[in-house]
């Protein structure tokens, strides 16, 4: 139980896999705007790393290794991450409708997100089984989701802020982006 706590708070908060280790920038800084819209973000992709993680955790373990075919797992992880986002995008688009347009096209780039497979590489790399993997998704999704949302809750308080013309835009969020990266280097003494 203790390693299972390691490693969602290591995966969420330690090695946090937009601040630390730079990984699915895209939907970061383009689904930050607002805290709805980054919170349902980070809903969506919980949903799809840590059931990715499941799924290529166990095609991996049990079909790949004993076919000796783990030369595949690349080209098998993002056809399994596509189809879960096709999932999730469908059901989106029927149950939350306002959800799915204030996505927009950040949604299907859930599909070539480089955390989701990041995350099912390392689960591999790191030789976990199912439950770990699942762990680990979860954690590193959690950590997705703290990151967004405290970026959105920055931006919008910086936009009814006074900021000097070329720093408007972009190089403000990059710049709040880089202050939060360094503020969660704090974290990598915590294990």
């Amino acid at each position: 139980m203790k390693e299972l706590l390691l490693i969602a708070i290591g995966s969420a908060l330690v090695n946090n896999v937009v601040l630390s280790q730079f990984l699915g920038i895209c939907p970061f800084l383009g689904v930050s705007k607002k805290v709805e819209t980054a919170g349902g973000m980070g809903a969506a992709v919980i949903f799809v790393i840590t059931i990715a993680s499941a799924v290529t955790s166990l095609i991996y373990n049990y079909i790949l290794v004993a076919l000796n075919l783990e030369y595949l797992q690349t080209i098998v992880f993002i056809l399994v991450i596509a189809a879960l986002v096709q999932f999730v995008e469908m059901f989106l688009k029927k149950s939350m409708p306002s959800l799915y347009e204030a996505l927009g096209v950040y949604l299907p780039l859930i599909t070539t997100n480089c955390a989701v497979l990041g995350v099912a590489l390392t689960n591999v790399q790191n030789e976990y089984g199912v439950l770990k993997s699942v762990i680990n998704g979860l954690g590193t999704a959690v950590g997705f989701t703290i990151s967004i949302i405290l970026l959105a809750g920055v931006r919008e308080k910086i936009e009814h802020n006074d900021i000097p013309d070329s720093f408007k835009g972009s190089p403000i969020v990059l710049i709040t982006a880089g202050l939060m990266a360094i503020a969660f280097f704090g974290f990598s003494g915590l294990i």
